[in-house]
C-alpha cells in the first residue's frame, strides 16, 4: 500500500527508544499481492527493512517432513535472511529432537526451539481473525504460562543477543534524538502521535488553528491504521475518542468525526439502542459536518443492520439510506487501489489512494438512487478486469467499506482536516 521510504520511517519512529523490534508477518511468509509478485508479503518486508526472519512452523502430526517444509521456505528465496525456525504445538521434547535432527541435518537455518502444545494459551478465534485485546485481555497467568514456555523451550536469549543492530545508525535520526528527527515533513507534517496541533508558543490564525476530531474507539470500532491517526494530527487535528457503545453524546467542540472498522455486527443491539447518540450522528451529518467511515464506521453509517440468521434488524446513523447484512461467508479480502471519481474528503479527483478491505457484510441490492448520493471511487481489484464503484458521498459524509491508508496519497489526511476547517468557516458550529 505505501511507499518503501514511508515504511521505513514508520519502521524508524517505532523502534525509538526500544532494545528489541519484532515486526509480525501477516498469512505466510510469501503470501501478498498475488502467486507471482512477493508484493505485499512479510518477506518483502523483511528485506525492506533488513530484518532477519524467524520461520514459525506447526509440527502438528509432522517428523521428518518438517524439514522439507523448512527447506523449501529457506531456499524459496535467496535474498532473504533467516534468524532460525520455531516449531509450534509440539507434543514432547522428544518430538522436538525429532525434528531438530530432521532439519539439522538437511538445512542451514538453526533450531531456536519450540512451543509445546498447551490449550491455555490458546486465543479465540472468530470471522475476521483473533478476538481483539479490548475483549480479549490475557491474564496474568496466562502470561506467566508463556513466558514460562518461552525460557524452558526456546533459546530466545541467545537469539536476542544475535539480532542484528538494524536501526541504530539509521540516517533519519538527527544528533539531537527528537522524536521529530524520524518525520518527514511530506508524510508527517508536523505529527509525532501526541495530539498537538500548533507548535507551543505559537499563535495560531483560523487557517492553521488545531481543529478537533471525534474518534469512535471501543469493542466496536477498534480498526485504524495509527499513522492516519498521526497523519491528522500532523495535519492540525487533535484527536477526541469517544465510543459509540458507551457515550450518549459526540464530545463538545468537534468539527469532524472518523468512525473506523471493526465488529458493529457483534453490538448491533447495544449500539442500535443508544439512539441519542445515534440520531446526533445524523443530525451532524445533515448538518454538513465532515464525517468519515470504513468497512464497520461505514456499516454504523447505514440506515440498518441485519444479522447473518436474518432474524434479526437493527436501525444504525441513517445518514446513508443503505441497508447492511451479515454473511456467514466471505465477501471481499485484498489489497485495492482507489481512483477518485470526484472531489471527496480525503482526495480530489484523479488522485489514487490505496488500502485494504476485509469483510463479511455486504450492501443490500438495489441501492436506493437518490441524487444525493455521489458513487466517488473506482476500485481495481486483483484479479479481475473491470474496475467498482465501491466508495459513497452523500452532503459531507463520506463512507466505504475501503480501510484507505492515508500515507498513500500524500495529502489524504490534509483534505479530511482542510474540510474540517470548511466546516467552520461556514459558520456550521
Amino acid at each position: 500500500m505505501l511507499k518503501d521510504e514511508f515504511n521505513r520511517r514508520v519502521f524508524a519512529r517505532g523502534c525509538r527508544g526500544g532494545d528489541v523490534a519484532v515486526v509480525e508477518g501477516v498469512m505466510g511468509l510469501y503470501d501478498g499481492f498475488s502467486g507471482t509478485s512477493e508484493a505485499g508479503s512479510t518477506a518483502q518486508m523483511a528485506k525492506l527493512l533488513g530484518l532477519p526472519v524467524i520461520l514459525v512452523v506447526d509440527a502438528r502430526s509432522m517428523a521428518r517432513s518438517a524439514a522439507a517444509i523448512v527447506q523449501g521456505f529457506e531456499n524459496f528465496d535467496p535474498d532473504l535472511t533467516f534468524a532460525g525456525v520455531i516449531f509450534s504445538k509440539t507434543g514432547s521434547p522428544r518430538h522436538y529432537e525429532y525434528l531438530k535432527e530432521a532439519v539439522e541435518s538437511t538445512c542451514s537455518m538453526p533450531c531456536l526451539g519450540h512451543m509445546p502444545r498447551n490449550e491455555k494459551i490458546v486465543l479465540p478465534e472468530r470471522h475476521l481473525g483473533l478476538v481483539t485485546t479490548d475483549e480479549h485481555l490475557l491474564s496474568p497467568q496466562v502470561i506467566r504460562e508463556l513466558i514460562s514456555m518461552v525460557e524452558k523451550n526456546t533459546r530466545i536469549s541467545q537469539l536476542v543477543r544475535e539480532l542484528p543492530d538494524v536501526v541504530s545508525a539509521d540516517e533519519d535520526v538527527d544528533e539531537t534524538g527528537s522524536p521529530d528527527s524520524f518525520v518527514s515533513p511530506s508524510i508527517f507534517p508536523g505529527g509525532t502521535g501526541s495530539g498537538a496541533g500548533s507548535p507551543a508558543g505559537q499563535s495560531s490564525s483560523p487557517e492553521t488553528a488545531p481543529i478537533s476530531i471525534a474518534v469512535a474507539r471501543d469493542k466496536a470500532f477498534c480498526f485504524y491504521y495509527q499513522e492516519n491517526l498521526e497523519i491528522l494530527e500532523g495535519a492540525g487535528a487533535n484527536i477526541t475518542f469517544f465510543s459509540p457503545l458507551e457515550d450518549d453524546h459526540l464530545p463538545p467542540g468537534i468539527q469532524g468525526i472518523y468512525f473506523g472498522g471493526g465488529y458493529p455486527e457483534l453490538f448491533g443491539e447495544e449500539l442500535s439502542a443508544n439512539s441519542t447518540l445515534l440520531a446526533e450522528v445524523r443530525e451532524k451529518s445533515l448538518d454538513g459536518m465532515p464525517i468519515y467511515g470504513e468497512c464497520g464506521g461505514f456499516m454504523y453509517l447505514c440506515a440498518s443492520l441485519t444479522n447473518a440468521d436474518a432474524d434479526k434488524r437493527y436501525p444504525m446513523t441513517g445518514c446513508f439510506p443503505f441497508s447492511v447484512t451479515m454473511s456467514g461467508r466471505l465477501r471481499a479480502l485484498g489489497y485495492r487501489e482507489i481512483s477518485v471519481k470526484h472531489d471527496t474528503l480525503v482526495g480530489r479527483e484523479g488522485e489514487v489512494l490505496r488500502g485494504h478491505e476485509f469483510h463479511y457484510s455486504a450492501l443490500e441490492e438495489p441501492l436506493p438512487q437518490e441524487p444525493s448520493i455521489d458513487r466517488v471511487y473506482e476500485v481495481a481489484k486483483r484479479g479481475s478486469k473491470g474496475v467498482f464503484a465501491d466508495g459513497y458521498q452523500k452532503d459531507n459524509t463520506l463512507g466505504s467499506y475501503l480501510h484507505i491508508h492515508f500515507g498513500s496519497m500524500e495529502k489524504a489526511g490534509q483534505r479530511f482536516v482542510d474540510a474540517c476547517r470548511g466546516y467552520i468557516k461556514a459558520g456550521s458550529i
